[in-house]
């Protein structure tokens, strides 16, 4: 099939990318089969539809912490998703997968969400994710075209300079602290498993029209998570605290925290910070309350549907995933 992919240059868009397929970006890349166009210009999305069948639209604005410009997030999450959907319906699309997030959906505190948990989005970028995920099921009404939204969780893996790289990158020096066991739940999915979903949709004939939550089917507490990625980096060193190991073979690596580094252990933790001085920070400043929102609070999401309904099941576990993000390791690989 000949694919359009949006977001070609981004982190997921890139991984999704196959030869032959045409990439839509707004200046040149020096991709193969790249089209120039933008979300906000009709007439170029026109011609970066025509002759195609499939559509994966991974370009966005991704979402902003304090001080987001709700704005920006409507006309580009919003608004250049429609123009995408018209352009597409217009040119016979036969197929569209839109790349949506678990943040359209209302906040789910201490639950575990599933595709219809009630309410509404709470920040400018979910509310902007979900009034389009309602733009592409009346697209696939209106046109015909096979349609379905895609809420991921936190995606991470090589090339995410996310959260979980800039934890990983403070341990890495030595400085991060240990994380009390507080029991919150996160979803995430390493962007392998999330380019594999977006291909199996595209495909299969009983996800039209569907909405499905994209994410591990295990979710982990911050706590879990910075022991995995001490499990994965050497151990700080004082005489050569950003030295790098020689990476183990992949498929050795043991239950989190349990592989050993080039130093003899996992990255270690000199202190741990207590759950109460957390909880105390976070009443200091706007900021702070959401960075510590984000350390102990939950955000877990159920991939339940996509698992009964389709079969998929995300298949990189936490400590391969971090290896390959953290520079080394291959998931691709493993098929």
């Amino acid at each position: 099939m000949t694919a359009l992919i949006t977001g070609t240059t981004g982190f997921i868009g890139r991984r999704l990318i196959r030869p032959g397929d045409r990439a839509l970006v707004r200046r040149p890349a020096g991709l193969e089969n790249e089209v120039l166009g933008d979300l906000a210009d009709p007439a170029s999305l026109a011609r970066a539809c025509d002759g195609v069948e499939t559509v994966f639209h991974c370009a966005g604005l991704a979402e902003a912490s304090l001080g987001s410009d709700a704005e920006a997030q409507w006309r580009i999450n919003f608004e250049g998703t429609r123009n995408l959907l018209d352009a597409a319906g217009r040119a016979g699309v036969v197929r569209f997968v839109f790349f949506s997030s678990v943040k359209a959906m209302a906040e789910p505190g201490d639950a575990c969400a599933d595709e219809d948990w009630p309410g509404e989005p709470a920040t400018a970028y979910g509310k902007a994710k979900r009034a389009a995920e309602e733009a592409v099921l009346e697209a696939g009404a209106k046109y015909g075209m096979h349609v379905v939204n895609l809420r991921l969780a936190l995606v991470y893996g090589r090339g995410n300079r996310g959260n979980l790289w800039k934890m990983a990158q403070a341990i890495r020096k030595g400085w991060f602290p240990g994380l009390p066991e507080t029991g919150n739940r996160r979803s995430i999915v390493h962007v392998q498993d999330v380019v594999e979903a977006a291909r199996l949709v595209a495909q299969r004939a009983e996800a039209n029209g569907r909405t499905y939550i994209i994410a591990d089917p295990r979710p982990y507490s911050t706590h879990e998570i910075e022991t995995a990625i001490r499990a994965v980096l050497p151990a700080p060193s004082l005489w050569a605290p950003h030295a790098r190991r020689i990476p183990p073979q992949r498929g050795s690596l043991p239950p989190t925290g349990g592989r050993a580094s080039a130093w003899g252990g996992p990255a270690p933790t000199f202190w741990t910070l207590p759950a109460w001085a957390l909880r105390a920070a976070g009443r200091l400043h706007p900021r702070l309350a959401e960075i510590v929102d984000r350390l102990m609070g939950s955000a877990c999401y159920s991939p339940g549907r996509i698992e009964r309904e389709l079969g998929w099941r995300a298949r990189v576990g936490i400590e391969e995933g971090l290896l390959e993000m953290l520079g080394s390791g291959n998931p691709e690989s493993s098929d």
